[in-house]
């Protein structure tokens, strides 16, 4: 895994929350997505004032972070399966990605009370996971039912030009308004600016902060 230069990392997260002040976001929080990257990258990006950081893979999260001295607040942004939550559970902190009935169950009897986000599929691509945008409500009044905080609803963009994600995060934000929730997170390094015009409370970023990715070896 390569090196991570944490003032690089300084200096492109100056340039990111310049980006994000531009497109109106005073308060939008930055999970730093760490997914194969080495430890450096995390510990970069606490030493740069980031305390959120995201993970995919659930092998790799566990072997990075299950003996890190200072963890910062973890969230899980890959897609969840249920026999991986067990490894996971003292881990993360903020499970982004729950998407059906069953991964909830499992994260409540894991981790009790933990906070969670429901992922929506807002660009119908088959290649990204999420429940029907129809479906979210029931699924956080079963969540809420399990004991689970939802916090929010994550969605993920379709591929593409940055305004081809628009519709779908002003259906998130809608989603968001109409359940009285927290957190909307939505944005990424290339379509940040369109997730923040419509509402974004929370963007995840690796690229934009650590350059490009390595490939995964975990």
């Amino acid at each position: 895994m390569s090196t991570i230069d944490v003032q690089n990392v300084q200096a492109n997260l100056r340039l990111l929350r310049e980006r994000i002040e531009a497109a109106g976001g005073s308060s939008v929080e930055i999970v730093a997505v760490t997914k194969t990257f080495g430890v450096d990258a995390i510990d970069a990006a606490v030493g740069s004032g980031i305390t959120n950081i995201g993970e995919n893979y659930a092998q790799e999260c566990v072997a990075k972070l299950r003996d890190h001295p200072s963890p910062p607040t973890v969230h899980f942004i890959g897609h969840l399966q249920r026999n991986k939550i067990r490894k996971l559970a003292p881990i993360v902190d903020v499970w982004q990605t729950v998407d059906r009935v069953e991964v909830g169950l499992e994260i409540s009897k894991r981790a009790p009370g933990a906070k969670v986000m429901v992922q929506v599929d807002i660009s119908g691509e088959e290649t990204k996971s999420g429940c029907d945008p129809a479906q979210a409500p029931s699924l956080v009044d079963s969540l809420v039912t399990d004991g689970l905080d939802v916090v929010g609803l994550m969605g993920i963009g379709p591929l593409g030009e940055p305004e081809m994600s628009r519709p779908g995060f002003r259906l998130l934000r809608s989603l968001v308004d109409e359940l009285g929730l927290a957190e909307c997170s939505m944005g990424m390094s290339g379509d940040l600016e369109v997730a923040v015009e419509e509402g974004s409370t929370m963007v995840r970023v690796g690229r934009a902060l650590f350059g490009e990715r390595p490939p995964k070896h975990v």
